[in-house]
């Protein structure tokens, strides 16, 4: 009792119980969410998808997705809130042409607490233009854009679409609202693209300029040509065009184009126009040996995880043409982080053809964690 301490010894036992919280149980069960975007383009190909999935790495868009679900149109993004799903289409409004619609479902509710359960839907549409289209636009937008052809090329698809006019090398740029506002569609898909050799090249020097003409485009040459098609070497049956591959195209050289004579256009602009005014041929792009091309490539880019269901067979082609546009195009090129292939051996910047390929320079090393700081694999990381 007088400042005497008294000790007992006596054993605890502690019951360990693992338990996830809310949030993260969510996660786990996969079929969780809160929200959700569908990113949808009416269109034939997908190279706008490739180029956007590229961006979604590069900024690291898809951190807070619940799961990634591709379908045959489009791409789902599932979230567990609804403010990542907001974020994720004012990222999508600022890098792709697109409109959206938004809408909620009740799920549950509590009339005491005065709380309410939704589940949102955002559905994105996407323009259904792609590069290599070709384009007929209304007058009314023709005219807007500095007295253009209505008959145009589509040479990129960005934050706007970026057209230009075989025949004059102006170009223009559209945006989403402009293209709501006066839709068009494409008159041609990609398998419709034929191939044709050229037998007589010149490049137009002096072309006069319309009242009110736009800007010229200064990386393309305008160029008047005849072309055959390789399926007809056997007649002497050729076309004329004129071109914004002036620059690129010499005799013997393999091109591919849409062939608009020989072809039945189903659509309301081009059948109102004088028939004069409609080219023979649209060529395209220059064409090169794909499989050289594939073999010769020592860069590579980095996929989405994601569920795919109903994939086409044609999805490697696909991929393939959306490849050779990041060797063609730089200004697509500097959106996307491309990594060094190290399995491939470097060779020459070009080809014996002159295929464009991409330097050194653009490519970034690809990180490997797969070694420790002893440089043994599977030990425990060392920190200094």
């Amino acid at each position: 009792m007088n400042g005497a301490i008294l000790q007992q010894v006596f054993v605890v036992d502690y019951v360990v119980q693992p338990q996830m919280c809310g949030d993260c149980h969510r996660v786990e069960a996969k079929d969780f969410w809160k929200a959700v975007v569908q990113v949808r383009q009416k269109t034939l190909h997908k190279k706008t998808f490739y180029y956007l999935e590229q961006l979604i790495l590069k900024y690291g868009m898809h951190q807070n997705t619940l799961r990634i679900k591709e379908i045959h149109d489009g791409l789902d993004f599932y979230y567990s809130s609804k403010q990542h799903a907001q974020k994720m289409v004012e990222f999508l409004q600022s890098t792709v042409p697109c409109r959206y619609k938004a809408s909620q479902r009740l799920i549950s509710q509590d009339i005491h607490s005065n709380t309410y359960n939704y589940k949102s839907t955002f559905s994105m549409e996407i323009v259904p233009i792609c590069k290599d289209n070709v384009v007929c636009l209304s007058p009314k937008l023709a005219q807007s854009l500095g007295n253009m052809n209505q008959i145009c090329v589509c040479i990129r698809v960005t934050s706007a679409i970026h057209l230009i006019d075989p025949n004059t090398l102006q170009v223009a740029d559209i945006d989403g609202s402009t293209f709501w506002s006066h839709p068009f569609n494409s008159l041609c898909h990609p398998k419709q693209l034929e191939e044709f050799i050229v037998m007589e090249c010149s490049i137009v020097r002096d072309l006069k300029r319309k009242a009110g003409a736009g800007m010229i485009s200064k990386k393309h040459t305008l160029g008047e040509v005849w072309v055959q098609k390789t399926s007809e070497m056997d007649t002497d049956k050729q076309y004329f065009c004129r071109t914004h591959l002036g620059h690129l195209l010499n005799p013997g050289d393999l091109v591919l184009g849409f062939d608009l004579a020989n072809c039945n256009v189903n659509d309301e602009h081009v059948n109102k126009m004088n028939s004069d005014r409609v080219p023979d041929v649209v060529l395209i792009k220059k064409s090169y040996d794909r499989t050289k091309r594939q073999r010769r490539r020592n860069w590579k880019l980095k996929e989405l995880a994601r569920e795919k269901e109903n994939m086409d067979t044609d999805d490697e082609r696909q991929y393939q043409d959306f490849l050779e546009d990041l060797e063609e195009d730089e200004a697509i090129r500097k959106n996307v982080n491309i990594y060094r292939d190290s399995t491939i051996p470097v060779e020459s910047e070009t080809d014996d053809e002159g295929a464009p390929r991409i330097s050194l320079a653009e490519m970034l090393e690809d990180l490997h964690i797969s070694q420790d700081a002893t440089g043994e694999e599977g030990a425990s990381m060392m920190t200094s």
